[in-house]
């Protein structure tokens, strides 16, 4: 039988029509459906995106360059809103005691905690996972040893472990290196608070797909345990677990907030959200209330419009919740 070749552009347009047929189903599916029959998945989703949208490319949207000294002077310094008395209409915001004007400061704020929360989030599912397919394929000794270190960790609250793990970092890592370092030490305490979650919802999910006949058909026919894990029992176990990355973004970008507020953070020439509440909570009683509105509001909605739009998710993909 003679082997079919494909043209360079035959073999274009058959993806094209690949991916035009997927897209189609994709449309018409139920899950695109009920997102539309949401009003609050659709708030939820459109706050989300315009904000991932302000954080990829607040360098080109920011109006001011808050990195470069030459773009802010002290003259400019605690300035109101534009629309109140005194305003300046080139700080829509208003501007704080540096002169720096707010908007662009949320704008580069909001881009360091989504990174933050993100790559926290990122590690805390990689790190969950593995430990929960490892506990639930393996069991015995090693689901023992992985649980109860994880009903351990659960039993420790969050800002204190956050905390503990600063002041450790801060001991070990040389003063001056600090600043370097901030965003690592942020990114690993959150992940190290957040993986057990994960761990327990995994280990259950594994439990059940091991005895699934596709997964005793591979150990007969002689597959690795590392092979089943990855080919057969991680993709099935993925679906609640985006579900709630979705839901553990808003928690991680609230904590990374705390503790920039708390002053063990980002530090100030790395503006986080945080790290502008805290600056303007120094100046709300002198009447500088914009300093800490606007990038406290900011923070809210980003929050709630993951959390509304994960709630929405577990609801959705959970057919038992309908």
């Amino acid at each position: 039988m003679q082997p079919q070749h494909y043209s360079q552009s035959e073999t274009k347009e058959k993806l094209t029509t690949r991916l035009i047929t997927r897209w189609r189903t994709f449309s018409d599916s139920d899950f695109v459906w009920l997102f539309w029959q949401s009003k609050s998945a659709v708030i939820a989703f459109s706050c989300c995106a315009l904000i991932l949208f302000c954080s990829l490319f607040s360098h080109w949207i920011a109006p001011h360059n808050v990195f470069d000294t030459s773009s802010f002077d002290l003259t400019d310094s605690e300035l109101p809103p534009f629309w109140i008395d005194g305003g300046d209409p080139r700080f829509w915001l208003g501007t704080d005691v540096q002169g720096r004007d707010i908007l662009s400061l949320m704008l580069y704020g909001l881009n360091i905690s989504l990174i933050i929360g993100g790559l926290s989030v990122l590690a805390a599912v990689i790190l969950g996972v593995t430990l929960g397919v490892l506990s639930g394929y393996f069991g015995g000794i090693v689901d023992t040893i992985i649980m109860r270190f994880a009903d351990a960790m659960l039993s420790i609250p969050t800002i204190m472990f956050t905390l503990l793990v600063s002041g450790v970092a801060r001991v070990v890592i040389p003063k001056e290196y600090i600043g370097h370092f901030a965003p690592l030490i942020l990114i690993g305490a959150i992940a190290l608070t957040g993986w057990m979650q994960y761990a327990r919802t995994v280990r259950g999910l594994t439990l059940l797909e091991k005895g699934r006949e596709y997964v005793m058909a591979s150990q007969i026919s002689g597959g690795s345990p590392l092979h089943i894990m990855l080919r057969h029992i991680v993709p099935n176990v993925m679906r609640p677990v985006l579900v709630m990355a979705t839901l553990h973004l808003g928690v991680a970008i609230l904590t990374e907030a705390t503790m920039s507020f708390l002053g063990v953070g980002m530090p100030p020439d790395q503006p986080s959200l945080g790290t502008l509440i805290n600056e303007g909570n120094q100046y709300l009683f002198s009447g500088q209330w914009w300093t800490v509105l606007f990038p406290a509001s900011l923070l809210v909605i980003l929050s709630l419009s993951f959390n509304v739009l994960g709630d929405w998710l577990l609801n959705t993909l959970n057919p038992k919740l309908r």
